[in-house]
């Protein structure tokens, strides 16, 4: 669960999400997310050139059934298990930031595996710490992973996903130590 702080995109006096159902209990809204999104990670994904544009057209695709906010950043100031996340009013210049890194090292195109293993796990403990969306951010992610790998010549399955691992590799990536996630991607690699 994360920490916001004056969230207005929060029902009074909780922190469960507003949302298009007006579901208001966290068990609520986490099972019909997990159903509808996983629904629309098997449409096909809108297209776009690995920029943040791509990126927020991504989680709109995902999550337009649950959120009116859907695809927009955040703007709030969130933290998780203590480690806050970058603020709102500083995301658009980490976010162009970021993208272009990504667009100068040409999306890692013509790395192999290994390597791009390493520069990918770089690039989400990034994207993870900016934390561009009130929730959401986490599957936007793998999504964008999954396109980014395929537009480098390579394919993930993320059948091979431990979850809890990959959840730990991102806590510690926050703190520079993107290793054990850079191992996690590159298991994905098929």
């Amino acid at each position: 669960m994360y920490d916001a702080f004056d969230d207005p995109n929060c029902y009074e006096g909780t922190t469960v999400l507003k949302n298009k159902l007006d579901l208001q209990t966290q068990e609520e809204l986490t099972d019909f997310e997990q159903a509808i999104v996983s629904q629309r990670a098997e449409e096909p994904l809108p297209s776009g050139k690995l920029d943040q544009r791509h990126y927020c057209a991504l989680h709109r695709h995902l999550y337009q059934d649950v959120y009116d906010w859907a695809g927009e950043l955040r703007n709030v100031r969130t933290a998780k298990g203590g480690n806050v996340f970058c603020l709102p009013e500083h995301m658009a210049a980490q976010l162009n930031k970021v993208f272009g890194e990504l667009a100068a090292a040409k999306q890692f195109r013509g790395l192999d595996a290994d390597e791009f293993a390493g520069k990918a796990a770089h690039f989400l403990a990034e994207l993870n710490a900016i934390h561009a969306f009130r929730e959401g951010n986490g599957r936007t992610q793998l999504t964008f992973l999954k396109l980014l790998a395929a537009a480098a010549g390579h394919e993930v399955d993320f059948a091979r996903l431990d979850a809890p691992a990959m959840l730990q590799a991102m806590i510690e990536s926050f703190s520079g130590k993107e290793e054990p996630l850079a191992r996690i991607i590159r298991r994905l690699i098929v």
